[in-house]
């Protein structure tokens, strides 16, 4: 088990991240640095802009979490020669907190004053978990403008509450259950969601999960405002895609485990089957946290996709 003093460490230095970054200019542009992106509505929005000239990749990311769950990737593919922006959402990491705007259309806005103050063009545009709602809201919202690719990881983009019309999706009863869980002991409930997200004993993965890896993502979901996280959970469970998929009009990869537990893989392949152009790559045995478990895998798909 993670020790105390384990957990203390990471969640400090994460907690130091955060006041280091509290004066951070507006962006301008150029790579290689941290800055701030304002939204419409004022919201201060935490952007990391790394890698050279090449094509750009925006990255978003899962709940409960912030942009550096994508670290990883992010790394690889500047390497590579493209530029990646990722961001944390608001009311997590870094970002500004406010009261409200925790619904897909305030959070694809958000993802298009990022692209807009940015300035990347011609981009390909990836959503983990979560993110993958914004990444369809933001064609049938804004019209991809843009991006050229996009990418689904793990990603909720289809309609995960289970309703009459919608049999594969996920009893209402388990998000009221996470609700009630971050409105409790929240660092111990997400500390044993995240495990089992990521981890899923009767699972294997490439990299296997370890305590550290558990305790540095709880680091990250302790920085998220107690309300944003309870709002997003009404946000990705009841907000339905299915009409907006034929929105997204690129060629876009989907990569999904098949024991992927918060998102099915029924939904996986149903988002695939409503957008036109989707490529469907299943991870056989891969959890909900394949960025992490399989993160060279990941990373391979998407540089690959993103080069062809």
């Amino acid at each position: 088990m993670t020790t105390r003093r384990t957990f203390l460490h990471v969640l400090t230095g994460a907690l130091a991240a955060t006041a280091a970054t509290a004066g951070l200019p507006r962006f301008a542009l150029g790579q290689g640095r941290a800055a701030k992106v304002r939204a419409k509505d004022g919201t201060e929005l935490f952007v990391k802009d790394t890698g050279g000239s090449g094509r750009a990749v925006v990255m978003t990311h899962a709940w409960p979490l912030n942009a550096d769950v994508w670290d990883y990737q992010a790394a690889q593919l500047a390497k590579a020669g493209f530029r990646v922006v990722t961001y944390d959402r608001r009311g997590f990491g870094r970002s500004g907190q406010p009261a409200g705007g925790y619904d897909f259309d305030g959070f694809a806005d958000d993802l298009a004053a990022v692209i807009e103050q940015t300035g990347v063009r011609d981009a390909m545009l990836v959503g983990y978990s979560m993110g993958g709602g914004e990444v369809v809201r933001y064609f049938s919202r804004h019209n991809g403008s843009n991006v050229i690719k996009a990418g689904l990881v793990g990603a909720a983009a289809y309609y995960l509450l289970k309703t009459e019309s919608n049999g594969i999706g996920i009893d209402g009863a388990v998000f009221d259950g996470i609700k009630q869980g971050v409105q409790g002991d929240r660092k111990a409930y997400l500390g044993g969601l995240l495990k089992d997200v990521f981890l899923d004993g009767k699972r294997t993965a490439s990299h296997p999960v370890t305590p550290d890896m558990v305790a540095q993502t709880l680091a990250m979901a302790m920085l998220a405002s107690p309300a944003a996280t309870v709002a997003c959970v009404d946000a990705f469970a009841k907000t339905d895609f299915r009409g907006e998929l034929a929105a997204v009009k690129v060629p876009t990869l989907v990569l999904h485990g098949t024991a992927d537990i918060p998102v099915p893989l029924a939904l996986a392949k149903a988002t695939a089957a409503g957008i036109a152009q989707a490529k469907l790559i299943e991870y056989a045995d891969a959890s909900h946290g394949i960025v992490l478990t399989e993160r060279d895998r990941v990373t391979r798909d998407l540089q690959a996709f993103l080069a062809g």
